[in-house]
């Protein structure tokens, strides 16, 4: 097989289908365009149960098959003989159109014990907010709760013949394929939404190495600019600096007429400042237009190695299916082919440049990038509601404000609005409901504003108009806690700390001994240059000494108390006195 090989357009019952001659095994695959990012934050798990449930019947076979639920799309996959081909596929249309209801609360079960060894990206929350692409952030909360109705109505809904496409590659097309799915439309693309008011953005987590995603347009200079990033980035921070042990990239084609570009690089603890500075200066020097023709041509030549392979018509049926699912141009290998010959490191810098401007950065615990031109993500609202207030008991500083509507909380080491966090009722994503009457409002920004009654002593009237006032499709009741975090419980602390804000930003940490000597002497040494750089600017300029003279010996005096004051004004951003 060549570039050339034809992929043929045909409909099995209905069913767009698209089919490409390959030797070997049988594939097959059936995608529908629905996934996490149609679903709301109460909701969440609803797809991926119902992929679990039409996998049931098939039990356990000799053959390959799976299935998979992305954040638009939702692919069932096999490998086999014609009839294992056939079966699979035969068994997961009738599964679909009569869910296994039995199977519900086990099914929930697998669902929560999977969830509890998968590790949630940090990205999209910060990026989308609690909603659209954000979700893939969060736990299936809406799993637990969801009834046989419910998952019945979401797979009629999204798991019908118009919004799926089928795929096969193989020797030939199967035989006496029926599939009846019910009639239904072809979904829309699920809308974008931001969190962020500015762009580039960055954010601490506490964790180590520095990771990176931009918004691009989906060209094949874009693709070709992640692994040229990947390339340089392995250079300075692995072979060069030493500083990484692995530093790669991910392109992924949201389907939308962009893609998401990903760069990450780990680091030791003892490494983190020099990864992010030499994972800046590789970003930069992008920027800049030091793209090499060399560096270009050996990620091309790598890209169409790929792409003239026997079997690459094949193994891009399932992209192929997204895209045409998506309502996108279905470009063959040849087609691609012919684009990334195209590309000029012109292009190639374009693409850095509009990477740049969306960039957002995850950065290690202590660090920022503010340095860099990032801005910090918000961790506050911009706004607060008015209504009654309760303090926090037991001497806490937190304070919680319940609206007509909304709710909003002051941080413990917050004194304004500036520090406060706010959900609106009309904007709660989800609102976490505990038996105890604990209640965790997020909002559609990924604002989180905790209500614990026993915490701000708020009384059973007022927590029943927070329940009234919250949209009912956006409760998600839970299990009661093991405790109830109370003014002089450990939990209530970590409460407290986490009461406003987004998810996943850290407190700063709590200053050691060695950082207020650091911070005192510094900030002498600091205020003592800048007292002498500040008579010197007013009364040191003589005509005799000369204007440049003098201009220059101001600048380079404040560059000196800048200096010197800079590990001060570190330590006191990045620190709180214990």
């Amino acid at each position: 097989m060549n570039l050339q090989t034809p992929l043929l357009h045909t409909q099995v019952d209905g069913i767009p289908t698209l089919f490409a001659e390959t030797t070997g095994p049988l594939r097959a695959g059936l995608v529908f365009r629905v996934g996490v990012a149609d679903e709301t934050l109460a909701r969440t798990g609803v797809t991926h149960l119902v992929e679990h449930l039409a996998l049931h019947r098939l039990g356990v076979s000799d053959y390959h098959f799976n299935g998979e639920t992305k954040s638009a799309f939702t692919h069932f996959y096999i490998e086999g003989a014609e009839h294992e081909v056939t079966t699979y596929l035969s068994t997961v249309a009738a599964s679909l159109r009569e869910l296994p209801m039995e199977r519900l609360e086990t099914e929930k079960e697998i669902l929560r014990t999977e969830e509890s060894r998968r590790s949630s990206p940090q990205l999209p929350l910060w990026r989308y907010g609690a909603q659209g692409y954000g979700l893939a952030s969060y736990p299936e909360w809406g799993v637990r709760d969801l009834g046989p109705d419910a998952v019945r109505e979401w797979a009629r809904t999204w798991f019908t013949r118009g919004n799926a496409v089928l795929w096969i590659a193989g020797e030939r097309m199967p035989g006496d394929l029926s599939l009846g799915l019910p009639e239904g439309d072809r979904r829309p693309m699920p809308a974008v939404t931001s969190a962020l008011p500015e762009t580039p953005a960055y954010f601490s987590d506490g964790k180590g190495g520095v990771l990176l995603d931009a918004v691009v347009t989906d060209t094949a200079a874009a693709r070709l600019y992640a692994g040229i990033l990947e390339r340089e980035l392995t250079r300075a921070l692995r072979q060069e600096g030493g500083y990484s042990y692995t530093a790669a990239t991910d392109y992924t084609p949201r389907r939308d007429g962009h893609a998401t570009l990903t760069a990450f690089a780990d680091a030791l603890p003892a490494k983190q400042g020099a990864v992010l500075g030499g994972f800046v200066d590789v970003l930069a020097a992008f920027q800049a237009g030091r793209i090499g023709q060399s560096a270009l041509d050996a990620v091309r030549g790598r890209y169409a190695s790929g792409l003239a392979a026997p079997d690459a018509m094949a193994l891009r049926l399932p992209a192929l299916a997204e895209d045409l699912l998506a309502g996108r141009p279905v470009l063959t290998p040849a087609e691609l082919s012919a684009e990334l010959a195209a590309v000029t490191t012109e292009q190639v810098h374009a693409v850095a440049l509009e990477a740049a401007a969306t960039a957002l950065m995850q950065v290690p615990g202590g660090l920022s990038a503010d340095w860099a031109g990032y801005t910090a993500a918000p961790t506050t609202s911009p706004y607060t509601v008015t209504g009654r207030k309760f303090s926090e008991q037991g001497g806490g500083k937190a304070t919680l404000v319940v609206g007509a509507d909304g709710v909003t909380v002051t941080g413990p080491h917050g004194s304004g609005p500036e520090c406060a966090a706010t959900v609106r009722y009309a904007e709660c994503a989800a609102m976490l409901a505990w038996p105890d009457g604990g209640r965790r409002l997020i909002g559609t920004d990924g604002m989180v504003v905790e209500v614990e009654p026993s915490l701000y002593g708020v009384d059973a009237a007022t927590m029943a108009g927070i329940d009234v006032a919250v949209p009912r499709a956006a409760v998600v009741p839970l299990p009661p806690r093991q405790q109830v975090p109370t003014s002089q419980s450990p939990e209530a602390a970590s409460s407290s700390s986490g009461s406003g804000g987004r998810a996943g930003r850290p407190a700063p940490t709590r200053r050691t001994a060695l950082q207020t000597v650091v911070l005192i002497l510094f900030g002498l040494f600091g205020g003592l240059s800048a007292l002498v750089s500040l008579l010197f600017t007013a009364f040191g300029y003589d005509k005799e000494y000369g204007f440049t003279d003098w201009l220059i010996t101001v600048v380079v005096m404040w560059g000196f108390t800048a200096l010197v004051s800079w590990p001060a004004v570190r330590v006191l951003r990045r620190t709180r006195r214990v």
